[in-house]
């Protein structure tokens, strides 16, 4: 399976999340047993990493799974253009799923 792409837009300040359902061969992938990370950096190959998401399998039967970022670390992270990339792992199995830009907009103030 090949990662996809998805590019994301982030509010600088607010709750992100993104609910996604991971398929193999076209049906939903049994997510017992893993687990999911991903990061934002500024460059696809920057060794500082500008965010960690939180990732969370949700439904590990129906192959759903859900990524975030709270209010506390959105703020944290300049706008601009980031690069991002989810993966899901078990034992010494790391599989990509999802990778593309993440563009954090700066707050708005009224």
């Amino acid at each position: 399976m090949s990662a996809g792409k998805y590019d994301i837009t982030i509010e600088q300040g607010s709750d992100f999340s993104l609910q996604l359902t991971v398929q193999d061969g076209g049906s939903a992938k049994n997510l017992t047993g893993y687990s999911v990370r991903g990061q934002i950096r500024s460059t696809i190959d920057a060794s500082t990493i500008a965010a960690s998401f939180t990732g969370t399998v949700t439904n590990a039967a129906q192959g759903i799974l859900t990524i975030s970022l709270p209010y506390t670390t959105t703020d944290d992270i300049a706008p601009g253009l980031y690069y991002y990339d989810i993966e899901i792992y078990t034992g010494g199995s790391v599989q990509k799923l999802i990778k593309g830009t993440a563009t954090v907009l700066g707050e708005v103030t009224r």
